[in-house]
C-alpha cells in the first residue's frame, strides 16, 4: 500500500470499475461483507483514515474505535442511519452522504412500484403465462385520479409527487410540520394521512424515531382498495401486520423496494401474488452509482485539502 494516499475502508459492494476510480485517490481496502469487514479491522484498522459504507450497512462506535486515525466516513446515497454520527460527531470523524445522487432513480422506481402494484402486473405476468386470457380476470383498477399520500416529503418525495401529477393524482403528504412553498395537501399525523389516501408511499427516513410509522391501525385506515408503497426503509413498516392486511383481503396490494429482514427476503410475503418486491434497488442504476461516487470523491477531495464538505451530515 502507498504511503502518500490515505487508506480508505469500502464496506459496500462496487464493481472494478468503480474500485480502479477510488484507488486513484486511495489506497483501496475491499471489504464488502462482515467477516472480510472485521479481518480488515483487526489488520489495518489502525492505519485507515477514510470509510466508504451506505445507510443500510452503516458504521458503529466500535468499529470506529478500531481505527484511531479515521477522520472521514462517506455514505453513498442519501441514507445514514446505521453509522453512529453522534460518536464520529463527538471524536472528530466528519460524516457526509450521497444525497441528490440518486432522487431521480428513486422517484422513477417508486412509481413504477405504485403502477405495478395498483394494475397488478407481476400477477397479469404470471396469467397470461399459463393461459388465463382478461375475460376470466377481474379488471385491475386505474393509476390515474387515485390519491397518493406520500409519507416523508423531502427532495424524493417532492420528485415523486411530480410524477404523480402528470398521473392527475391529488397528493397528500404528512411530514413533522408543513413543508413551506408547498401546494400538496398536509396531514398532521401518518393516520389521518392514510384515510385519505389511495395509496400511501413511504418516502421517510429510517431510524428509531420512523419504525413502524406504518402499524397496523394505519393499514386499517388505508381499506381494502388501499396499497402501501415503501421505498424508503424497511424498518418503517410493520411487515407482519402488511402480510396479514395483504392475505386477509383488508388491503388491496403493496409494492416494496425494502424490507426489516434484508438482505433475506420477507418471508411473510412470498407467498402473495398481491405485492411486488424488488431487493433495494430504487436508488440504484448505472447512473445514480456513477454519480454518488464522483460525489464521495468530490468529498474526499475536500476533506483532505480542508475544505467544507459538499454533503456533510
Amino acid at each position: 500500500m502507498s504511503a502518500s494516499k490515505p487508506l480508505l475502508l469500502v464496506l459496500h459492494v462496487l464493481s472494478d470499475a468503480h474500485l480502479s476510480q477510488l484507488a486513484q485517490s486511495f489506497d483501496v481496502l475491499y471489504a464488502p461483507d462482515a467477516a472480510r469487514c472485521a479481518e480488515a479491522l483487526t489488520a489495518h484498522g489502525p492505519r485507515v483514515q477514510a470509510v466508504l459504507t451506505v445507510g443500510a450497512i452503516g458504521l458503529s462506535a466500535v468499529q470506529m474505535q478500531a481505527m484511531p486515525q479515521l477522520r472521514w466516513v462517506g455514505a453513498l446515497g442519501a441514507g445514514y442511519e446505521n453509522i453512529d454520527v453522534a460518536y464520529a460527531r463527538a471524536h472528530g470523524i466528519a460524516v457526509s452522504n450521497g444525497a441528490g445522487t440518486n432522487d431521480q432513480c428513486v422517484a422513477d422506481h417508486a412509481f413504477g412500484l405504485v403502477i405495478a402494484a395498483v394494475r397488478g402486473l407481476v400477477r397479469l405476468d404470471r396469467l397470461t403465462r399459463q393461459g388465463v386470457w382478461r375475460n376470466d380476470i377481474p379488471l385491475p383498477p386505474n393509476v390515474s385520479g387515485k390519491r397518493l399520500g406520500i409519507l416523508g416529503l423531502g427532495t424524493i418525495g417532492q420528485k415523486i409527487a411530480r410524477r404523480a401529477q402528470a398521473f392527475d393524482m391529488p397528493v397528500g403528504y404528512h411530514n413533522r410540520r408543513p413543508k413551506d412553498g408547498v401546494d400538496f395537501t398536509y396531514f398532521d399525523s401518518v393516520l389521518a394521512l392514510a384515510q385519505w389516501a389511495d395509496v400511501l408511499l413511504v418516502a421517510t427516513p429510517g431510524g428509531a424515531g420512523t419504525r413502524h410509522l406504518v402499524d397496523a391501525p394505519v393499514i386499517a385506515a388505508l381499506g381494502p382498495q388501499g396499497y402501501v408503497v415503501n421505498i424508503a426503509r424497511g424498518s418503517v413498516v410493520d411487515t407482519a401486520a402488511l402480510a396479514q392486511a395483504l392475505r386477509t383481503g383488508a388491503l388491496a396490494g403493496a409494492g416494496l423496494d425494502v424490507y426489516e429482514s434484508e438482505p433475506l427476503p420477507p418471508a411473510e410475503l412470498l407467498d402473495l401474488d398481491n405485492v411486488v418486491l424488488t431487493p433495494h434497488v430504487a436508488g440504484w442504476s448505472p447512473e445514480a452509482v456513477q454519480a454518488t461516487v464522483d460525489l464521495f470523491l468530490d468529498n474526499a477531495h475536500r476533506h483532505f485539502a480542508g475544505q467544507p464538505l459538499v454533503t456533510p451530515v
